[in-house]
């Protein structure tokens, strides 16, 4: 997905990294705003994103795009969330400590955006599988 705007604001792109078979993620800064950055996964159908815990940062926000499949955050708390999109609700925050995972549906690929408060760093995740 090629991008010069993300919500309205201005953005860059600036590598693609293959996260596993199945997932790839296009990276991108925001021009006017370096607090933060996006990343664009594409979850290819009946593939998943690994299983990963928050580690650091601020806020991590994960937006629905487009395609069809499922959310699953397990919070800290141990209680678990559900998302299934398409839906109404397109944004789930995840906070540290929290365990998430996406999955494309059966007949379709999922696209969703990562929103990482500070900029993405290695160590802001874990992979648990």
């Amino acid at each position: 997905m090629n991008l010069n705007k993300f919500q309205n604001q201005d953005v860059s792109f600036v590598e693609k990294t293959f996260v596993k078979e199945g997932v790839v993620c296009d990276v991108y800064i925001f021009l006017e705003d370096d607090t933060k950055d996006l990343g664009i996964i594409t979850v290819s159908k009946s593939e998943s994103t690994p299983k990963q815990k928050v580690l650091a940062g601020d806020k991590t926000e994960e937006i629905f795009l487009s395609g069809k499949g499922v959310l699953e955050v397990v919070r800290v708390s141990g209680m678990v969330e559900t998302y299934n999109f398409p839906s109404d609700k397109t944004t789930v925050s995840v906070d540290v400590g929290d365990v998430m995972q996406w999955k494309a549906a059966s007949d379709v690929d999922l696209c969703f955006a990562e929103v990482c408060y500070p900029k993405y760093a290695e160590g802001r995740f874990e992979v648990i599988e």
